[in-house]
């Protein structure tokens, strides 16, 4: 089994000299977040997912989670490990002030995230899911629910869920069957059957607060008439202390390719007494929230698969002989060189390398963001920021997962036969990684939401912004003989997008089908170029810091020669995904449906 560690040298760069998290805090109100206590942060979560979660990352893969009458029980170590957890002060860092939280900012949470989804992406599910239920609470609870939930929420001694998922209906959320009835105290009677709930029944904590969407009787069909509600596992007196057990019951949990460690469960509701949150009928509203904090957390499930692979792969390819190279003999002494010697080797060393850093940067890009669109009072500063979100988004919730899953199977090739080998965890890892393709939405319904909603649906000034903004950085650095080619290669893939975004807008007044068809091509092309666009900026700060004669040269030596391997060898595969846009719906929607049979 590799040993994880966590990338603290890199996630300072992208977060301090980057990004410039200081000065970004200070702007938003965020005094406490100084460098000092960034740095600490940084330095004890890459300790606790070192010490504490990567070492029982494999137990979880092997034991799995127990169901017996109803209740889960996770795997050898994973409740410890989540009392530390809850005694280090985690789950509270960046929760309000007010209901026993730290106050700090939405990114620092964030950028050690990626930590744990890295060390033990099965423990992380189980606090993660939390987040986006106190998200949830937070933007649309009364002042009562607030009171009642998030303080146990914030502290860690309750965890949280979403329930959204039905046996006869997935993403199609319009089509559920679970019904809430008013009681005559102004609560709700909820009633039916989710599934793939995860983190709903599990050992760690004192209650679990479930994020449910249902029906009320006489509400308009499909997504108009969806409410959502708070339904607790046990219920909750009005001062936050539980009562009695709810209508809430686990009726079994799924047997999954991968992250064995989390448990994912059938969750029943009997009559049990929930909570309405928001107003009826805009519980698809409200429930955006935690979807939104959901899938900028799963992209950075991409990014942190993408890191473990690396760090597996490389200590591998160091130690590994095999074969001399064809340029000569690198290790002479020996019987063959160590495989990192090879080029196709490299090839795949450096598409991880080059992805989880690329990566790290959007993630860290889109988390300061969020913070803009939760402290700032600049209305300009908030509705840009929104803009980035919506566009960004699901650029990164499917382009890094689909990268990332692919940065799995190349730390599995590297290892060759070991890496089909359970002991050394790659196959872990690829299985593990599989899922964050499909959470919050598969890479099909990200790519629709982007091309159809967010792009056409804007008639293209969602896209006007970003590409402005990569225009406006080509502009600045142009000339700079270091940056040049970079900045040229970038204007001319963001100028083909907005060609190609003409192109099938053109042809979807024809036929609608041209959108869906062109979707998933136009998100990986976008995202490509996205990550180009923050190769781009780290080349600019690894050769500023270069010119410095900084004692790290080595390291900012390194971020250079990544870029250029970005630019050469990973931006280029954008042109096969224009190639199959350009093609357009013809031969994809030909066939007649018995075409397919066998």
């Amino acid at each position: 089994m590799p040993e994880y560690k966590a990338p603290v040298r890199d996630t300072k760069f992208v977060m301090q000299e980057l990004l410039n998290c200081e000065q970004h805090y200070q702007t938003l109100g965020y005094e406490d977040a100084s460098i000092d206590m960034v740095d600490a942060i940084i330095a004890e979560a890459a300790k606790f997912n070192e010490q504490v979660l990567a070492p029982i990352n494999q137990i979880g893969d092997q034991q799995g989670c127990s169901w017996y009458e109803g209740e889960v029980s996770t795997p050898d170590g994973f409740k410890e490990a989540y009392q530390q957890y809850v005694a280090g002060g985690w789950p509270t860092l960046s929760q309000p002030v007010e209901f026993g939280g730290q106050g700090l900012p939405s990114s620092l949470n964030t950028a050690i995230g990626e930590f744990s989804s890295a060390a033990n992406h099965s423990f992380a599910m189980y606090p993660g899911l939390s987040h986006g239920c106190m998200a949830t609470l937070e933007g649309h609870g009364s002042e009562q629910q607030k009171q009642m939930f998030l303080p146990k929420l914030v502290e860690g001694s309750w965890t949280g869920t979403m329930c959204l998922t039905e046996a006869h209906c997935g993403t199609d959320l319009g089509m559920l069957r679970s019904k809430a009835e008013l009681n005559d105290d102004g609560t709700y009677r909820i009633n039916g059957s989710k599934i793939f709930i995860s983190a709903g029944e599990h050992d760690l904590s004192d209650n679990i607060i479930h994020v449910v969407i249902a029906r009320i009787p006489g509400s308009p069909a499909g997504t108009r008439g969806i409410s959502l509600f708070i339904v607790p596992k046990f219920n909750v007196n009005d001062d936050g202390s539980i009562s009695d057990k709810n209508g809430v019951s686990c009726g079994s949990i799924e047997h999954k390719m991968g992250i064995n460690g989390s448990s994912t469960c059938v969750i029943n509701f009997d009559n049990a007494t929930g909570h309405l949150i928001g107003e009826v009928n805009r519980g698809l509203h409200c429930m955006f929230t935690f979807m939104n904090a959901a899938r900028l957390g799963v992209a950075n499930e991409g990014v942190a698969a993408a890191e473990a692979a690396f760090q597996g792969s490389l200590a591998y390819a160091k130690d590994r002989l095999q074969m001399r190279s064809m340029s000569g003999p690198k290790n002479p002494e020996g019987p063959a060189d160590p495989i990192i010697v090879h080029p196709d080797v490299r090839r795949m060393l450096l598409t991880q390398k080059s992805i989880s850093e690329g990566g790290r940067a959007l993630i860290g890009y889109l988390s300061q963001q969020v913070d803009i669109v939760q402290a700032s009072t600049d209305d300009v500063a908030i509705a840009k920021a929104e803009a980035n979100l919506a566009l960004l988004t699901p650029i990164a919730k499917a382009f890094l997962t689909e990268t990332g899953l692919e940065c799995t199977s190349h730390g599995v090739q590297i290892l060759g036969g070991h890496g089909f080998i359970k002991e050394w965890g790659m196959e872990q890892l690829m299985r593990d990684t599989k899922i964050s393709c499909l959470y919050e939405g598969t890479t099909g319904i990200q790519a629709l939401d982007l091309l159809g909603r967010k792009i056409l649906g804007s008639k293209g000034e969602l896209l006007k912004g970003f590409a402005a903004e990569i225009a406006s950085f080509c502009y600045a650095n142009g000339q700079d003989p270091a940056l040049s080619n970079y900045c040229l290669t970038l204007g001319g893939y963001v100028e083909e997008l907005g060609k190609y975004t003409e192109i099938i807008a053109a042809k979807a007044m024809k036929n609608p089908d041209e959108v869906g068809a062109a979707s998933v091509d136009y998100l990986m092309y976008a995202g490509y170029v996205t990550l180009a666009y923050f190769w781009a900026r780290m080349a600019k700060v690894a050769n500023e810091k270069l010119a410095q004669d900084s004692a790290d040269g080595a390291f900012y030596q390194a971020k250079m020669k990544t870029a250029k391997f970005y630019f050469d060898r990973i931006l280029p595969r954008a042109k096969g995904h224009a190639a199959c846009m350009e093609n357009g719906a013809g031969s994809m929607m030909a066939h007649a449906v018995e075409d397919f049979a066998f």
